[in-house]
């Protein structure tokens, strides 16, 4: 039982921190803070909005995870859908002549993999009574 609750806390603890990290960098392109626009390049406008909605969502499933709400799992695989719905339309961008960089989809698609890996954790480690 104390090692579930363990694991619980890291699975908690990791996925708020990535939201964290997901938050800052998205705000911090948006509007421009420490000038780190001009360190990431050409970036896919809607693609930094839908990681920043990610990020708050991210919160939000962490939230509901810690109190054992079944809808975190749900919210981890509507993150996912977004995400996979930004990259559908970051391949849509780039295929019209748009400007990206190539770390964008690189990383689209990590954030996809772990969205889903961590919906997993939750749907596993969420107490099933509750």
């Amino acid at each position: 039982m104390k090692k579930n609750k363990t694991i619980k806390n890291v699975i908690a603890i990791v996925l708020v921190a990535f939201a964290l990290v997901t938050i800052f960098m998205s705000s911090s392109v948006l509007f421009d803070l420490f000038d780190i626009r001009a360190k990431v390049g050409n970036y896919i406008p809607f693609v930094v909005k839908t990681n920043l909605t990610a990020g708050f969502l991210y919160l939000l499933a962490a939230y509901g995870f810690t109190n054992s709400y079944k809808w975190a799992f749900w919210a981890m695989l509507s993150v996912a859908l977004l995400l996979f719905y930004a990259l559908t339309l970051s391949y849509v961008h780039i295929h019209t002549g748009g400007l990206f960089e190539n770390r964008t989809i690189v990383a689209l698609i990590f954030r996809i993999l772990f969205t889903l890996v961590f919906a997993v954790l939750l749907y596993r480690y969420t107490d099933k009574q509750a």
